[in-house]
């Protein structure tokens, strides 16, 4: 797979991103942080605030990552943001609008891949760089796609069903491109991504029920 640009020049767009938006990363962990205390709320504000949590993270890589940084390297970053921004539009439709992605305690199996996923994406991803040699600022930190990609299909798994199976499929497209960088670019921690991903398509094919009726809030029960 022949890539436009050099693993040299990758790193030094992230380093010039790090320095440019420090103390910016901070932000973004404090809006995962977010996410996942509001998991504790009531619905709707629960699954509103998730939603809307996700949505940043999200416009955030599109437009701060692929648009002004990524972009001046890799032309496909115009393609590779602009598919960000309909998952962004995505999850402020059906997640803040019409409320029909709800997250609560789907079930034992899918909380503990939520879990392992969630603690990848925002703990081991960065600690497992560092040990690999990709110190900072040559690192990539969370609000960038990898690590945000693999810490959104975590959430995802909190999803209660039904949910729309179409919200998955931008972050498992990422997980194929992204986790490419693994060998061309030898960030070895985004083979995590490949993992994230064939979860993601395990959920899309997840049986459902047809029922659309609301259930009682497992995480408010009783």
């Amino acid at each position: 797979m022949q890539q436009p640009f050099s693993e040299t020049q990758f790193f030094d767009v992230m380093t010039a991103y790090n320095h440019a938006v420090w103390p910016m990363q901070w932000i973004l962990y404090a809006v995962a942080v977010g996410i996942l205390g509001s998991l504790a709320l009531r619905p709707p504000v629960r699954d509103r605030i998730v939603s809307a949590g996700l949505a940043f993270l999200w416009a955030w890589m599109a437009i701060a990552y692929h648009f002004v940084w990524f972009a001046t390297i890799n032309p496909a970053a115009w393609l590779f943001g602009s598919l960000y921004l309909i998952h962004v539009a995505l999850l402020l439709w059906l997640g803040v609008i019409r409320r029909r992605l709800r997250f609560g305690l789907p079930g034992r199996e899918r909380l503990t891949i939520a879990l392992l996923l969630v603690l990848y994406g925002l703990v081991v991803y960065p600690l497992l760089g560092q040990w690999l040699g990709h110190s900072y600022p040559r690192l990539p930190t969370f609000g960038l796609p990898c690590p945000t990609t693999i810490f959104t299909i975590g959430i995802y798994f909190l999803l209660l069903p039904p949910f729309p199976r179409g919200i998955l499929v931008v972050p498992i497209f990422w997980s194929l491109v992204g986790g490419s960088a693994a060998f061309l670019l030898h960030v070895w921690q985004d083979l995590g991504l490949f993992v994230a991903g064939a979860a993601a398509l395990i959920l899309f094919f997840w049986p459902q029920r047809s029922s659309t009726a609301m259930q009682p809030d497992p995480l408010h029960a009783g």
